[in-house]
């Protein structure tokens, strides 16, 4: 569980809330259908005609990716994974790997090794493995794009929201009451449409941008690690050449308990 997502959202409902409380605003002006009607369900209206629905039907797996964790080793422990197979290798050739796939749950670093072990070209795995990369990619900034698109779509939804409140509340000018009642449920709209862009959907798109970006520096260490594998590159040499995908600190750290 990714336990940000979650805190997050709820401590963004609760500033809300919270905010209107402490403004002396009534928490039943947030009862409005016609405006929760207007933001959401333009919302999703304005996403399904900017993307096509094969990558809509991803959105709730996308859901799934940001309230979840990937299960993934960290850096630290996949360079050590990357050395061990150095020194096999090196000790007692390429083909001793083989024994050493049925313990690789990750499938990238699967197809990987399989293809060390097949003895194809080095440039042809380096070229194979990057574009299922380059691939990855292009799905995920897909995937951010449909959040970041409702995070603009929502806020200017919001300003259609307040702007039919108004028509309807300047319709009843005669009673003063009802005109202030109809007025503040105007801006219901507008607010939904602001907290949705700026507290979920663009926030979203971000979350997913930097999972990406996570997953695909872990998949870039497994492709520069099997080239030197095949390059028969030293255990420490391979240490060298990896810890440089880790932060500055953790790669001192990392160099002074390898030494």
């Amino acid at each position: 569980m990714d336990k940000t997502s979650f805190i997050g959202v709820i401590l963004g409902v609760i500033a809300i809330i919270l905010g209107m409380v402490f403004k002396g605003t009534s928490l039943t002006v947030l009862i409005n259908p016609a405006a929760f009607m207007i933001i959401f369900a333009g919302t999703i209206a304005a996403v399904l005609v900017a993307f096509p629905m094969e990558e809509i039907k991803r959105v709730p797996k996308l859901f799934k990716i940001l309230f979840s964790e990937k299960k993934q080793p960290p850096t630290t422990e996949l360079i050590e994974q990357f050395v061990e197979y150095a020194k096999i290798s090196r000790q007692e050739g390429l083909l001793s790997l083989e024994s050493k796939i049925k313990d690789i749950d990750d499938p990238f670093l699967q197809q990987s090794m399989r293809m060390v072990i097949d003895g194809l070209d080095p440039e042809f795995i380096r070229y194979t493995l990057n574009e299922r990369i380059d691939a990855m990619q292009e799905r995920h900034a897909t995937g951010a794009s449909i959040f970041t698109q409702a995070g603009t779509y929502a806020p200017t939804l919001g300003v259609l929201g307040a702007v039919l409140g108004l028509i309807a509340a300047l319709g009843n000018l005669e009673d003063t009451e009802a005109l202030g009642y109809a007025i503040a449920a105007a801006f219901v709209a507008t607010l939904f449409g602001i907290f949705s862009g700026y507290v979920l959907w663009h926030p979203f798109a971000n979350k997913l941008k930097r999972k990406s970006r996570k997953e695909t520096l872990h998949k870039y260490i497994i492709v520069e690690g099997t080239i030197s594998i095949i390059n028969g590159v030293s255990p420490r040499a391979m240490e060298e050449s990896l810890s440089v995908y880790l932060e500055e600190q953790e790669q001192v750290e990392y160099l002074k308990r390898s030494e």
